[in-house]
């Protein structure tokens, strides 16, 4: 486990678990990106396979983990204990349901312990959120640039990471359940309000009414 002495550090165990649930991750996208199972298996007769999985490795995969990386190095930061943890079931479960075009992806969590405030314990649920509202920025002039150049692979890119995180944001802003909204909620009503009205606001935007990215 990781000291609670404000130094971010990352076990084995941590590490593999990372690395599982990316490449998990940037599988099943690959697979329910490209349409299901049959078409997946079509596109590795094809040879496009690998890049299908490059890019969602490149979006999905990491727009996922670093969300969980944000609440981990919030809490460390706060002197926690933490620790990201793959759920390995659900990460099956996440490869099986994108096989029939239905995607369910919950790939672990980040766990920690210590004594929090109210806020510090806001703050490292909207952490996750953050990070991936700041990943779409990031995307968005990688798409622009691959329009402007007639790069198709790069429109890919940008589109599809500037989706998909515009939608992470947005949908763990929800305030139920173990989603980060309900826990920001709980400390803050302004600042959720501000993160859940631009989050949702714009992946419904992006996603819903222009459809970048699919």
């Amino acid at each position: 486990m990781s000291l609670g002495s404000g130094r971010l550090q990352f076990s084995s165990d941590e590490i593999r678990d990372l690395l599982v649930a990316w490449a998990a991750l940037g599988l099943a996208f690959a697979i329910f990106f490209e349409g299901g199972g049959t078409r997946f298996v079509a596109a590795l007769s094809g040879g496009t396979a690998v890049v299908l999985i490059v890019v969602s490795l490149l979006t999905a995969g990491v727009g996922f983990l670093l969300h969980e990386l944000g609440h981990k190095v919030t809490a460390v930061r706060y002197g926690q204990i933490a620790e990201f943890r793959a759920d390995y079931g659900m990460l099956f479960l996440a490869v099986v349901s994108a096989t029939i075009g239905f995607l369910f992806a919950a790939p672990g969590a980040v766990h920690h312990q210590g004594r929090l405030t109210e806020r510090q314990h806001g703050l490292i649920a909207l952490a996750g959120p953050v990070v991936n509202l700041v990943l779409s920025v990031i995307f968005f002039p990688l798409w622009i640039v691959g329009i402007v150049a007639g790069l198709d692979l790069l429109t890919l890119i940008g589109g599809r990471g500037l989706a998909i995180n515009l939608f992470l944001a947005g949908f763990n802003m929800i305030p139920f359940g173990p989603l980060d909204g309900k826990t920001v909620l709980s400390w803050s009503k302004p600042v959720f309000a501000v993160t859940f009205v631009v989050s949702v606001g714009l992946a419904v935007l992006v996603v819903f009414v222009f459809g970048i990215g699919f």
